[in-house]
């Protein structure tokens, strides 16, 4: 693993609302930012900031004791997060299993800020819910802003790019009447990180595998190879629409093998496990329990 191959992956640690920003050392160990920006959020992933951040002798930054992830609890890696954007059946086997024609624009729909948590918190299956579904996604994370932007320049807007759990409840989503929102931002349904991978160390966003095990079991295996709509066009899609601002994030669709799309459906109960990853972006694992 080359120097900068590690450098760049941006996180934040701590207890939940003490987040503290960090990045991943080539031992894997997390060093501590909070001298050098206030957080993983807003200006902080600008391009001139990233570039600031690359020049860092990553080995001169204090060490943070504990081993991420197991006794160093990391919070989601971007911080005042302002629009969590989501694309709905975005891979065509994934609307086929869902009964679902293949959209002629992108569906979009909302996740709301305060469904973000981090990647391995325990995710609450909300009162009364008997249809609560898991979706591994990949994460865009924007760096410059802009509205009108051109699908050509698109990626010169990405700050980087992590896993996103789109947790669903789908009787919430589908049989509660208006629009898909209220199945899907419930409290817990956000887990975004370990962390944000700099945009430079993904050389092809739509050559990633993610999968995603309940207890173990292998339920989505999938590929952004197979994305109808790619994150170049989404982000041009998207700000014709509303200005994107630093810090947004854009999740970009699940592939197949979700709860609802097996015969018959499956879905999450309190104390099962969801282990998740996006090749090259980290695992997420989360605890499922009651509200």
């Amino acid at each position: 693993v080359s120097y900068k191959e590690i450098t760049m992956k941006l996180l934040r640690y701590g207890p939940v609302g003490q987040e503290k920003p960090g990045v991943l050392d080539a031992d894997g160990r997390v060093r501590d930012l909070s001298a050098l920006l206030p957080d993983v959020a807003g200006a902080a992933l600008l391009p001139a900031s990233l570039a600031s951040l690359r020049g860092l002798d990553v080995n001169s930054l204090p060490l943070v004791p504990g081993v991420p992830q197991q006794d160093l609890r990391l919070g989601p890696c971007v911080g005042q997060v302002g629009k969590f954007i989501c694309i709905g059946l975005n891979y065509a086997d994934h609307a086929a299993e869902a009964g679902m024609a293949v959209p002629p624009e992108p569906v979009v729909f909302n996740k709301w800020t305060s469904a973000i948590c981090g990647p391995d918190d325990a995710v609450q299956i909300p009162r009364g819910s008997l249809k609560t579904d898991w979706e591994v996604e990949l994460g865009v994370v924007i760096g410059q802003g802009g509205r009108y932007i051109a699908e050509a320049d698109a990626m010169a807007h990405v700050a980087g790019y992590c896993v996103v759990n789109d947790v669903s409840e789908r009787a919430y989503q589908l049989e509660r009447g208006g629009t898909w929102d209220k199945g899907k931002g419930c409290d817990t349904f956000g887990p975004i990180g370990p962390w944000l991978v700099t945009a430079d160390e993904v050389p092809d966003p739509q050559a990633l595998s993610l999968w995603l095990e309940v207890d173990g079991q292998r339920r989505q295996n999938g590929s952004t190879a197979t994305m109808v709509y790619g994150v170049a066009f989404l982000i041009s899609y998207l700000s014709r629409f509303m200005s994107l601002q630093p810090g947004d994030i854009i999740s970009t669709g699940t592939p197949p093998g979700v709860g609802m799309g097996h015969k018959p459906p499956i879905y999450l109960q309190p104390g099962q496990t969801m282990r998740l990853g996006v090749q090259g972006l980290g695992v997420q694992t989360q605890a499922v329990v009651a509200a």
